[in-house]
């Protein structure tokens, strides 16, 4: 296991690239990951590891609503694992890509339990813009969960940026973004979300008003109004269903309402 940093009085030093270096906090079953004492950038349970434990995660998980059985999923940012442990546990004929741009990042996977690489499941360090530059017709699902200090890198969140995620994603392809609902340009952000996935997205904002999390379709899979019936996809297992289902009611009736 990599070496855990415990609480301390003074932040940690920063890293080569100039931003604070990650680390981690344990408190009582809960270890969270921090470049800052004040925010939580992921959470983890120590008796339930691979379980979602941050609301905004769970929502996240809202595309197995249209699409359950992904073929293959790219998710930008590791972060503490959380989604990718999830989808590793219990979509298990979905391979997974996860890039992230920041090795002090990586290096703490084990302290998260991020499972080792394998045919099905890597970790690339890498910059997402760039990856996703040169990406054509590679996945069914995109994770967009990119944050460091100071909110989501300009390079993740341009005009340019979105209009390579439609191109990344394969026909009837689903983008899922996390936004923080109350950063200032957070309507310019969904505009130019927009730009390149027309009418088919919509938003769903978690209970605290904290996390808005955007669903965009590269196609029409986001108007199937079956998936506000919130029956148990055969792919998810009855345990992540039962993780979801709160959640799923809530995307549910954003559907209706739309």
């Amino acid at each position: 296991m990599s070496d855990v940093r415990i609480s301390a009085d003074s932040p940690p030093p920063a890293a080569s690239t100039g931003n604070p270096r990650p680390f981690v906090q344990d408190s009582g079953a809960r270890r969270t990951l921090h470049f800052t004492e004040k925010e939580i950038q992921s959470s983890m349970s120590l008796l339930n590891p691979d379980a979602l434990d941050l609301e905004y995660t769970r929502m996240m998980m809202g595309f197995v609503l249209f699409k359950p059985e992904p073929a293959r999923i790219l998710m930008v940012g590791l972060g503490g694992g959380s989604l990718p442990k999830f989808c590793h546990r219990h979509l298990a004929r979905t391979e997974i890509e996860v890039i992230e741009i920041d090795p002090d990042v990586i290096a703490l996977r084990d302290a998260f339990m991020v499972p080792a690489d394998d045919a099905r499941f890597r970790v690339i360090q890498a910059d997402a813009a760039e990856y996703l530059r040169e990406a054509e017709d590679h996945a069914d699902v995109i994770f967009l969960d990119g944050f460091g200090v100071g909110g989501i890198p300009d390079a993740l969140c341009s005009v340019g940026f979105y209009a390579d995620c439609f191109r990344a994603l394969r026909e009837d392809g689903i983008l899922v973004i996390n936004f923080h609902v109350n950063h200032p340009q957070h309507h310019e952000y969904m505009d130019r979300v927009r730009a390149s996935f027309g009418a088919s997205m919509f938003e769903v904002v978690d209970d605290d008003m904290t996390n808005s999390i955007v669903f965009a379709c590269k196609g029409d899979l986001l108007d199937d109004p079956a998936a506000a019936a919130l029956r148990r996809p055969a792919a998810i297992s009855k345990d992540a269903w039962r993780q979801l289902m709160p959640t799923m009611r809530v995307i549910g009736a954003t559907l209706v309402l739309r």
